[in-house]
């Protein structure tokens, strides 16, 4: 099909309902309960499907009261006012069969003229995201004025639904294969953390007592903390540029490894790092452990990475959390003395470099996803 067989539509066109979300008064923190019916957040809006990672919830009849600010499978959901340009689809398979969006969100429904999957992909181009930022206001929070009514009057070319159909199947392939990269490195976590808790915490190879010849050690015995300061340049061990990627609105109670060198841990909400020629800058709050001894780093992450509720029990600030550089340097778990000969650290090791061979090759995915991306949209590649 050459692009002359492209139709144009605006998308009031292509759209059977479109939603805002709940006004701020109607859904407040006092609202959300153990389980129920989750409500959406930026950290559901990253990527191209709606993330299920962690939810807030509302109980059955609060989201029903909510009416059009249900969403449901097949549903496409966008930001409006924050982080600007995000734009999921919810996929059939997903975990619940509705969802409450947030005020900062509204919600699209396509007619028969297109599919949901292949209108994200679409915005998630340049030239989609283009058009979806370009009513943009940066003054205060970034936001879109008017966001349903300017969002049904962009136009857009599309192709014929059995060529959206193929589209989709090219793009979705590549993103099936980096979620399956992602379910493992999951996974593999989990196990690493299971293991750490089973000898570190537990104590279980030795009838639940910590051995004689272990010893409490303090995080400063293995790496000094890094704060991150704006425009503080902080070079990666081995130079090689990091395969490292989070959300804006990634837990402050959290780490990350770092290209299998370094820990990153997010000191309070604002958890800023840049990344170029292999090189990152890491803002305040946000804090770099690399340890004197790369061997130790694998298992050092999955301490930090389990401890860190205990590490952050002491968090200051009224209005917003942190820790401090202290909170780590000073937080103290138990190890062999004999540190060096010790082959559990090579299992973390092993996991963590599976691991980063995962996020290695979905980065390579995603750039090859993202090439296809711009010239299908564009109709410059056939199908």
């Amino acid at each position: 099909m050459s692009k002359t067989e492209w139709k144009e539509y605006e998308m009031s066109e292509l759209i059977e309902e479109i939603s805002m979300g709940p006004f701020g008064s109607n859904i407040k923190v006092e609202c959300f309960t153990d389980s129920g019916v989750p409500v959406l957040n930026g950290s559901n809006l990253v990527g191209f499907r709606l993330n299920e990672d962690s939810f807030n919830y509302v109980t059955e009849e609060k989201a029903t009261s909510l009416g059009k600010a249900n969403a449901y499978r097949g549903d496409i959901v966008i930001t409006h006012r924050g982080t600007l340009g995000q734009i999921v689809y919810i996929p059939q398979n997903s975990k619940y069969s509705r969802y409450v969006i947030s005020q900062s969100q509204f919600r699209v429904r396509c007619n028969e003229k297109v599919i949901p999957e292949y209108l994200v992909y679409y915005f998630h181009s340049r030239l989609g995201q283009h058009k979806l930022l370009s009513n943009a206001s940066q003054v205060g929070v970034p936001s879109l004025a008017r966001p349903t009514s300017t969002f049904q009057k962009l136009t857009i070319e599309i192709p014929s639904i059995e060529r959206q159909k193929e589209i989709v199947k090219i793009l979705s392939a590549l993103d099936d294969k980096i979620e399956l990269n992602n379910a493992i490195n999951r996974n593999l976590e989990e196990q690493a953390q299971a293991i750490f808790k089973s000898w570190f915490v537990d104590f279980e190879p030795f009838d639940g007592e910590m051995p004689e010849d272990w010893k409490l050690y303090k995080l400063s015995n293995f790496l000094p903390v890094v704060t991150g300061k704006k425009n503080a340049n902080i070079s990666v061990l081995n130079g090689t540029y990091p395969f490292f990627s989070c959300s804006q609105d990634v837990l402050w109670t959290d780490c990350y490894s770092f290209d299998g060198n370094a820990i990153l841990v997010a000191g309070n909400g604002d958890f800023n790092v840049k990344f170029y020629n292999g090189k990152f800058e890491a803002y305040q709050r946000t804090y770099v452990l690399i340890p004197f001894e790369k061997r130790y780093a694998a298992w050092l992450y999955y301490a930090v990475k389990y401890n860190l509720d205990d590490i952050t029990k002491g968090a200051r600030g009224s209005v917003i959390k942190f820790i401090t550089k202290g909170d780590l340097e000073n937080f103290e778990f138990a190890a062999p003395q004999k540190l060096d000969s010790f082959k559990l650290l090579n299992i973390f090791d092993s996991i963590n470099k599976i691991i980063e061979s995962m996020k290695y090759e979905n980065s390579q995915l995603s750039t090859l996803r993202d090439t296809l991306l711009a010239k299908l949209m564009s109709g410059e590649f056939g199908v």
